[in-house]
């Protein structure tokens, strides 16, 4: 087989891996993963800014808006105006939001942080720059995408 041909096999079976797992998280935690990662972002602190989140999950303002809208309507955050500052608003976990962080699967994401924590850092320059040489070869450097194993649009409804 050509190298081209194995380069290809193995992105699809990334691309095949992250979107099965992403369904299965999703249905046993009820949450997609990146509305994982947003509550646990904001279980780093008591309560949040959706600009913290934006900010930590590198994604827009708006997006961060209608993510906590879908966790807000699951009853599994809660917006709240600070106590500190009155224009501003605080975004907190409900009790239902915690028990969800406590008993979801280890996102896909999560295990590939741990894995790849363990490779020596010569491994790990080597792979990033490998992985920025096919986001350019297939046009995708410029994408906006947040730090996690996800596929598809991350404002997506489950």
């Amino acid at each position: 087989m050509k190298r081209d041909e194995l380069c290809l096999i193995a992105l699809r079976r990334i691309m095949r891996t992250t979107e099965l797992f992403g369904k299965d998280f999703a249905r046993t935690a009820g949450v997609t993963a990146v509305q994982f990662r947003v509550l646990q972002t904001i279980s780093e602190f008591d309560q949040v800014t959706g600009k913290y989140i934006a900010d930590t999950l590198r994604v827009s303002q708006a997006t961060v808006t209608s993510l906590i809208d879908k966790l807000q309507c699951k009853g599994l955050v809660i917006r709240e105006k600070s106590k500190v500052d009155k224009r501003r608003t605080d975004i907190a976990l409900t009790e239902e939001g915690m028990q969800t962080l406590r008993y979801a699967p280890d996102p896909l994401h999560q295990k590939f942080v741990r894995k790849f924590e363990a490779l020596d850092d010569w491994e790990q320059a080597m792979l990033v720059a490998s992985l920025e040489r096919v986001a350019t070869m297939i046009d995708a450097e410029d994408l906006d995408a947040a730090p996690l194993l996800d596929t598809g649009d991350i404002q997506k409804t489950n």
